[in-house]
């Protein structure tokens, strides 16, 4: 997404082949909320653009206006000439009676495409998408009625519906919500090997790093509304923090030049000459700049901190042989895990491979076919489902508070409009219906429900939709100090990775095996999809109980940049060696010896490599130990 300064200027390009789409001057608001002003942006041939921003920013708004469903308050978009543009949106809805082929032929007939061509375009998109000629156990079919599908599969037939046109641009609002951990990575191979341009809004920081080659962020605390940064999202972390780093500096040194013209101003100087008139109204100007500038950096994030009860007991839940199947099908069989405090247990598979089934057996929502779930004694469960129950005619009053204007937390009566403002939600919210809240905002409510019961064992079923990278990092970083037991299953494996100590990895027919780590799983899932069943069997390592968590702290996981310089940093030792040597061996030539300019230089450049050389291996240390490794 290039920034276009001039252009929004005089709304005129000169280079040969203009932009596939522009906007200038883009402006919205909902009510006396604006949401951006002044946006200027285009798309490129060849883009691979991933926006981002908080909840509340507009990156919803602002695809939706690129895409033509709606417009600005102010500002226009222009498309190249005869360009086609595609769009998939956050929700992916179907009506009922209609089948999966009968939605991508109405796309079809949409675009106009020639009927000669339809049938062969049809089967092309929707194998590549995944979907089978005839139902079958993992695939559903073409004649499969669109709106009793899955989420993920909703989502794969709406990008294909998307697709089928062959557009030109492709909008994507949040596409891995939904999607499992195939499809995900069957989408960012599509987006990878892409011919057409795309703009993806996204809070999956994998996918951002893997799909995107820009990244911009929305946002009100940039100058212009916007961040954007050529590479991935590990590039847009590094400029994002050199960028704020500037603006503070040049914030303290605005601060400096106001508190000088406060000082004269308070002098009382008198407007009687041009110059000194002209001063009073340069230093308003500074004033009215950094107050401008300080509200612009004054960003809010929620306060998310679940609240354990403290029990000491050692096993909390154990999970013997356990068996479920419904009908003929046998959904799980002989999984094995124990439960102990500090232990964060992470579950990963496909979907329908059980993952949410061993959640509710674990809870006792369900019955076993065989096998025993053993709690203990009064064990408090908390339980976040992907179902996400929320009576949304409340208003969000009565949601946080039922019975009254004040909520319990930790011990002590806050009332709910401070509880509220914790979750970033203002005054006049408190009385509006939750129906009229956004995805994250929804998310939100249901977090500041759960924090308000203590729990022994938090369980967590994608509990990522709809929330924003900020509020994701909070969450992780919540999850990480909470001293209880931890169950989470999630699409998002930045946070799996992060968070988790165990991963049990379920195969969808049945099988379930426990891993050190995501990485793991992941390898032996690989291993499982290219090699026979008989030859996955014998690598899979048999299920076992998971060891005291109790016993053997947890490792801390690195940060995602961290994680980044800790992969690099073999190559950075072995290069300050290599300076260090190469130092040594000039200081101790008697050539150099002999020359006192030349002894100067190779004396200097020792000490440099002697300093770099310590700086990296300390740097190695640190991290190494912070891994505990």
């Amino acid at each position: 997404m290039a920034l276009r300064p001039a252009a929004c200027a005089n709304s005129q390009y000169t280079e040969d082949m203009p932009p596939l789409l522009i906007a200038q001057n883009l402006s919205k608001r909902f009510g006396a909320h604006p949401l951006f002003d002044g946006i200027c942006c285009a798309v490129e041939e060849g883009g691979r653009i991933g926006l981002i921003g908080p909840n509340g920013a507009g990156k919803s708004t602002l695809l939706a206006i690129l895409g033509g469903e709606q417009q600005p308050d102010s500002g226009e978009v222009a498309f190249r000439k005869g360009i086609r543009t595609g769009y998939v949106h956050q929700i992916s809805e179907f009506a009922a009676k209609i089948t999966v082929r009968q939605v991508v032929e109405a796309a079809l007939e949409r675009a106009g495409v020639p009927a000669a061509l339809r049938e062969q375009r049809l089967r092309e998109t929707l194998g590549r998408a995944g979907f089978a000629e005839e139902d079958a156990p993992s695939r559903p079919g073409m004649e499969r009625e669109a709106a009793s599908l899955s989420g993920g599969w909703r989502k794969r037939l709406a990008i294909a519906e998307a697709l089928v046109v062959e557009p030109q641009v492709l909008l994507l609002d949040e596409p891995t919500n939904h999607l499992d951990m195939d499809g995900i990575e069957w989408l960012e191979g599509l987006l990878r090997a892409a011919n057409f341009a795309f703009v993806v809004v996204t809070h999956d920081r994998y996918f951002l790093e893997n799909v995107a080659a820009e990244v911009v962020e929305l946002n009100r605390i940039y100058t212009g509304g916007l961040l954007r940064v050529q590479g991935g999202y590990a590039k847009f972390l590094e400029e994002r923090e050199a960028y704020v780093e500037w603006r503070q500096r040049a914030q303290e040194s605005l601060r400096n030049r106001v508190r000088v013209e406060m000082e004269w101003l308070r002098r009382g100087p008198k407007a009687r000459t041009t110059k000194a008139k002209a001063r009073i109204d340069n230093a308003n100007a500074r004033i009215a700049e950094l107050r401008d500038a300080e509200s612009r950096l004054r960003t809010a994030t929620a306060g998310i901190t679940f609240d354990a009860t403290g029990r000491q007991t050692k096993r909390l839940i154990e999970v013997e042989n356990a068996a479920v199947a419904f009908g003929a099908r046998t959904i799980l069989r002989g999984v094995n895990v124990v439960l102990t405090n500090g232990l964060k247990l992470g579950l990963a598979g496909a979907n329908g491979s059980g993952k949410t089934t061993l959640l509710r057996a674990i809870t006792g929502e369900i019955r076993l076919s065989a096998g025993e779930v053993r709690r203990a004694p009064g064990l408090r469960i908390v339980y976040f489902s992907q179902m996400r129950e929320l009576d949304t005619s409340l208003t969000l009053r009565r949601a946080l508070a039922p019975d009254s204007d004040s909520v319990v937390y930790q011990g002590r009566a806050v009332h709910v409009a401070g509880y509220a403002a914790r979750f970033l939600f203002t005054g006049e919210q408190l009385n509006q219906p939750v129906e009229r809240l956004s995805g994250g905002e929804r998310a939100r409510v249901l977090i500041a429900r759960l924090m308000l019961q203590p729990a022994d064992v938090l369980i967590l079923d994608e509990p990522t939709n709809d929330l924003d990278i900020p509020t994701l990092e909070i969450l992780e970083e919540s999850l990480l100090e909470f001293p209880g037991a931890l169950v989470l299953v999630t699409h998002d494996r930045y946070l799996l990775d992060r968070v988790t100590n165990a991963v049990l990895g379920l195969d969808g027919l049945g099988h379930a095996a426990l891993f050190a780590d995501y990485r793991q799983w992941e390898a032996w899932r690989d291993e499982l999809t290219r090699g026979s069943a008989e030859a996955a069997a014998r690598q899979t390592p048999r299920p076992e109980p998971v060891a005291s968590a109790s016993t053997e702290p947890a490792r801390k996981k690195l940060s995602y940049l961290e994680q980044r310089e800790y992969d690099a940093l073999e190559a950075r030792i072995d290069a300050a060696d290599a300076r260090l040597r190469a130092a040594e061996q000039r200081t101790a030539s008697s050539a150099v010896a002999t020359d006192p300019e030349a002894l100067t230089e190779a004396l200097a450049e020792l000490e440099a490599a002697q300093d770099e050389h310590h700086a990296v291996y300390e740097r190695w240390v640190e991290l190494t130990e912070k891994i505990g490794g």
